[in-house]
């Protein structure tokens, strides 16, 4: 599709916002803990891993290593965001990354039902969910807080004497892929990004047509009409549309055609501006929904970025 919309904020702006945010950020410690949990994988070390988040939320996590892996080298390691209202659930899922090889560390995300809260302060009130909570500022905005988590769980992974830090990939869909890219955007140590079915792209378009947790801002806005250029500001901040110049690693990206929550045109429109090592995967006749098969395809990807990078001199 020949989506090409216009940018909402200016190069400039976006940059020197974020560059600010991201300085102010790495001198925040991360103090990071880990706690080896009693487990039923004999083959899988599991640990409870846990971080200092933006506001100083503690963010959740599972750090996975395969114990026969960690008698080698330091292992290659996948960070894995959730979609919306999802969490980081049990280490069960990560088994096909496990197999290959690679280290996960299975990140939270917070206020959506796992074990994280938000420690996010808030000067007014929201609707149901969680992306209109202090929407109108956006330093005061949970998407800034769940972004600034994202990058901040990468600094974690490399913080761990098992992981390769020259080999870092983010990984996840819808929600999930959304930060997985903003992440590509936002940290120089990723190494590869595969974002299924992401969201946080053409959020203004997605703003009138999405179903999904876009349709809560439009909710807010029912209510609050007056209120639409405070919100336009800070969804410029965090569009990807507005970011993607600053991505320069490889990435795989996936779209269902049917997909009314994470559109098609959405995906396109960021895909179409992406100037990096690329590759789209479509699937006409699926909606929200990430399949075997991309599951596959995505590691796959990763695990074929990490081997030519290793040729590399």
């Amino acid at each position: 599709m020949q989506q090409n919309p216009e940018r909402t904020i200016s190069i400039q702006q976006i940059d020197e916002y974020w560059n600010s945010i991201l300085q102010k950020q790495s001198l925040i410690p991360l103090l990071v803990s880990r706690e080896t949990q009693n487990s039923p994988y004999s083959t899988v070390r599991v640990d409870k891993l846990t971080f200092q988040g933006f506001d100083e939320t503690p963010v959740h996590s599972w750090l996975l290593l395969p114990r026969q892996e960690l008698e080698v080298n330091p292992l290659p390691c996948v960070i894995v965001y959730q979609g919306y209202m999802g969490d980081r659930g049990l280490p069960d899922r990560y088994a096909p990354w496990l197999l290959r090889g690679f280290a996960v560390l299975a990140v939270d995300a917070r206020g959506q039902g796992g074990q994280t809260g938000s420690c996010l302060p808030l000067s007014e009130g929201w609707v149901k969910g969680w992306v209109t909570q202090g929407i109108c500022h956006i330093d005061e905005s949970y998407y800034k807080a769940i972004i600034l988590d994202a990058v901040r769980a990468i600094d974690a992974a490399a913080a761990q004497p098992e992981i390769d830090k020259s080999h870092l990939a983010a990984v996840g869909g819808s929600q999930g892929g959304g930060l997985a890219l903003l992440t590509a955007a936002l940290h120089p140590q990723l190494g590869v990004c595969v974002a299924d079915i992401p969201n946080m792209c053409h959020l203004e378009y997605g703003l009138m047509h999405s179903t999904g947790s876009l349709s809560e801002i439009a909710a807010y806005l029912k209510r609050y009409p007056e209120r639409l250029p405070a919100i336009r500001q800070t969804l410029a901040h965090v569009d990807l549309l507005n970011l993607v110049h600053r991505i320069s690693i490889p990435v795989m990206i996936s779209v269902g055609w049917k997909d009314a929550i994470c559109l098609p045109e959405t995906i396109y429109a960021l895909y179409n501006r992406l100037d990096a090592p690329k590759q789209l995967i479509d699937y006409p006749f699926s909606g929200h929904e990430v399949s075997e098969h991309q599951h596959s395809l995505g590691m796959d990807f990763v695990t074929a970025t990490f081997r030519n990078q290793a040729k590399t001199p």
